[in-house]
């Protein structure tokens, strides 16, 4: 447990000062009823209280205690409880992305399909961002800070070739927050170890064509054995268009039937990045999972109210067996 004003616990000091005024207080009443006998001393049902007497001044420092604590604002490490799902926003960002069948380029027509898509999700989805072209890596680790997706969004710029089975296990890495490759697990082990996440799919920003290992229908199985659904957005046209990468110059166009089959292949959907309203009904197929996350927050509010209940019960005591307050 922190505290924003630690300062504030030096007030701790009156207590020890409190306890020495009733020991003191206590002493005295011990000297009088020396001196005079125990007329006029409280008893319940016929009998002295006993220590009893003690219990409401005791509750009193308590409640005293936690509420001078609580001056100091304490802070502690909560699990909290919500309803949550996981999107990750898997980039193409292979050379053909350049292309400007959808203008201005492949590229920049998905970052605007998926900023538009950031901006309409529920506070519950966490959302991370994958980019692969050969090879595949998690720009974004799933979070619920839009400005962070933003920035992340934003730095991705076309590349080299394209291997769509590296974004779709780079995308299983993200959720499971796993660092290895999942092309060197053994999946049947891993698929027995791994839960069913129904809570977490991936949406994948391509225009489909595969032209590097491993086999992207392997990978879109292995999603679909964990109960991930992956959405393919299909960025281009089925004309294609021709642009010069390395100095030779390529004809590239929209695969829309391989994106099809990993849909599939996955129970997702399949989506054109040229219908935007589409792309707004993804995370509607999201079934979302009870999770705790840890938390630091101030628990300032719970010691006062603990303190204001012990100051009650000892106000409450002092009254039935003293009939006043102690």
């Amino acid at each position: 447990m922190t505290f924003i004003w630690p300062s504030m616990l030096f007030s701790l000091l009156l207590i020890p000062l409190l306890v020495a005024l009733y020991l003191r207080m206590q002493a005295r009443r011990r000297q009088l009823a020396t001196r005079y006998g125990t007329l006029g001393f409280v008893q319940d049902a016929g009998r002295p209280l006993g220590r009893r007497r003690h219990l409401p001044s005791l509750l009193l420092l308590t409640g005293l205690m936690l509420l001078l604590i609580s001056l100091a604002r304490p802070q502690a490490v909560v699990g909290l409880p919500r309803l949550e799902g996981t999107v990750i926003l898997a980039f193409d960002v292979s050379g053909s992305m350049a292309a400007d069948d959808l203008a201005p380029t492949r590229m920049e027509a998905a970052k605007a399909a998926a900023l538009e898509f950031v901006q309409r999700q529920p506070p519950t989805v966490r959302i991370g961002v994958v980019s692969f072209s050969d090879s595949g890596f998690a720009v974004q680790p799933p979070t619920d800070d839009q400005e962070a997706i933003f920035a992340a969004i934003n730095r991705l710029d076309p590349e080299r070739g394209t291997s769509l089975a590296h974004g779709i296990l780079a995308s299983l890495n993200t959720i499971f927050d796993e660092p290895e490759d999942p092309a060197d697990v053994d999946e049947e082990a891993a698929t027995a170890q791994r839960p069913i996440h129904q809570s977490a799919v991936i949406v994948l920003l391509t225009d489909g064509e595969n032209t590097a290992p491993p086999d992207p229908f392997e990978a879109a199985q292995a999603a679909a054995d964990y109960g991930i659904r992956i959405y393919p957005i299909g960025i281009g046209s089925a004309e294609g268009a021709i642009l010069q990468i390395e100095g030779f110059t390529v004809h590239s166009r929209l695969d829309e039937e391989s994106l099809r089959l990993i849909a599939e292949l996955t129970g997702g959907v399949y989506y054109n990045a040229a219908n935007e309203e589409d792309l707004r009904t993804v995370y509607e197929n999201l079934s979302p999972q009870l999770v705790v996350r840890s938390q630091e927050m101030e628990i300032t509010s719970i010691f006062a109210g603990v303190s204001i209940l012990f100051l009650a019960i000892s106000g409450l005591f002092s009254l039935l067996w003293f009939s006043r307050l102690h």
